[in-house]
């Protein structure tokens, strides 16, 4: 069975550089195998493992003319990393010097994985890897040789067993061609001009509680959020935030969209309507969710799992938060 070659390409775009570039790039690196993902803003994932015969190159070499291509066709310095799956090649490009390429076997994965720290590993995040720490687990190898029901205990069914893998190198995600949409949102436009702010907070809320209903339903999670407010003199105003872990959940996604309302630091503003995009979309399977100490977000991701059921049953709106018992906007 042929060894799966996975190629992380970072692009070292410049502040400011347009969106096509990006797109220009990943047209260059479709060039060299069709199968690539989109990582936005500036990586993408390529699956090499057919491309080496056609090319008559070994993955170094392969990865060589990719950074050629992008710095002679648009001065954009490349740093590569190849290895077996997406989460060693992401892994060892943040490692890998700018502009310069690492390669890693299958049979140098243990050597290479185990010494770095356990803070490095996909999907552990600060709460998690202060939590291993205080375990005495401080490297890769640490939580290699840990058994699993041991982690399962501390870090839970589902994130014990997928540190496991990790530790040990696997990750049975593979390269997705075709990448699923870049961005959703949902608007609300009043009847007449509204000055209370109390109403608009309650438009918040729906639109959150739409937009996260919606990601969880396409399976997606979201990066980053935008607010646009259009005034009654037909102005508007937009703020954008990247979110500290891409997520589907309604509480970090309302609460990041009231904390964008308040940039605006509206008084007495005229609003018309009031808008909400989340973008940087990517599969579910994909997010990560770090430990949380606060027995709120237990209750909340427990009703959030009712009410998903609910609507999936009965139809949207079918339960809700009391605030939003009067809608203040029509869709």
């Amino acid at each position: 069975m042929t060894e799966r070659r996975i190629l992380h390409a970072h692009f070292h775009l410049t502040p400011g550089a347009p969106p096509e570039l990006y797109e220009q790039l990943l047209a260059l690196a479709e060039d060299i195998t069709p199968r690539v993902q989109a990582i936005e803003p500036d990586a993408a994932h390529l699956d090499i493992t057919g491309a080496l015969r056609y090319w008559q190159r070994d993955p170094a070499g392969l990865a060589a003319l990719l950074r050629l291509r992008t710095l002679a066709l648009h001065g954009i310095q490349t740093t590569c990393a190849v290895a077996p799956n997406r989460m060693l090649a992401t892994m060892a490009a943040a490692s890998t010097p700018p502009g310069t390429t690492t390669v890693i076997e299958q049979r140098d994965v243990e050597q290479w994985l185990r010494p770095r720290p356990v803070a490095a590993l996909h999907g552990v995040g600060p709460a998690t890897a202060g939590k291993l720490r205080a375990y005495g687990l401080h490297t890769i190898g640490d939580l290699a040789d840990t058994p699993l029901p041991t982690l399962v205990r501390l870090l839970g069914a589902a994130t014990g067993r997928t540190l496991h893998a990790h530790a040990h190198g696997q990750d049975p995600r593979t390269v997705q061609a075709q990448p699923i949409a870049k961005s959703l949102g949902a608007d609300r436009t009043f009847d007449h001009d509204i000055l209370d702010p109390a109403t608009h907070c309650q438009a918040l809320l729906s639109l959150a509680e739409e937009v996260a209903a919606r990601l969880r339903d396409g399976q997606q999670t979201a990066g980053g959020l935008a607010l646009t407010v259009r005034y009654a003199d037909r102005t508007h105003s937009t703020r954008t935030r990247t979110l500290p872990e891409a997520t589907a959940h309604t509480r970090p996604i309302a609460t990041t969209t009231h904390d964008l309302y308040a940039q605006l630091g509206l008084q007495r503003a005229r609003v018309r309507a009031i808008s909400l995009r989340a973008h940087d979309l990517r599969p579910a399977h994909e997010a990560t969710q770090q430990l949380t100490l606060d027995p709120a977000d237990g209750r909340a991701l427990a009703l959030e799992a009712v009410t998903d059921r609910a609507r999936a049953r009965y139809g949207p709106g079918t339960l809700r938060p009391a605030t939003l018992t009067n809608r203040p906007a029509r869709r």
